[in-house]
């Protein structure tokens, strides 16, 4: 079962926030391609500490190791239109540590409408329903 987490983009509209479940769900059925990690440009921005009080304290790091360790890179990053990141970090950076130059990858063709606008993350579900 899939933790609740979620994307997030500021907008002019406020932050943007997808729930990870349903977009793993909304691109189940889109074709697995190939994108190599030079493409992939959130491995040199601030992906994890950009919203709400989330910072980068040595538990938060430690955490994102574990969720590193543990991915499978048998399943493919979400992509949005763009080519952005929506889904799959965690398998960014452990392709990134192993060596690995592409990962396995399916990108929207258009970009689903957000599950939330103008929400800040802590006033999100993150519950397992």
């Amino acid at each position: 079962m899939l933790r609740a987490q979620y994307h997030f983009r500021q907008s002019a509209r406020g932050l943007l926030a997808w729930d990870v479940r349903r977009l793993v769900a909304l691109s189940a059925n889109l074709p697995i391609q190939s994108v190599a990690l030079a493409r992939i440009a959130e491995l040199d921005e601030n992906f994890w500490y950009l919203h709400g009080s989330a910072v980068p304290t040595c538990r938060s790091v430690v955490e994102h190791c574990r969720l590193i360790a543990e991915v499978d890179l048998n399943y493919p990053i979400i992509l949005d239109q763009a080519g952005r990141v929506m889904d799959g970090m965690h398998r960014v950076c452990k392709a990134q540590l192993l060596g690995i130059n592409e990962l396995r990858s399916v990108q929207f063709i258009q970009d689903p409408e957000p599950d939330y606008v103008g929400r800040e993350p802590e006033s999100l579900p993150y519950g397992d329903a």
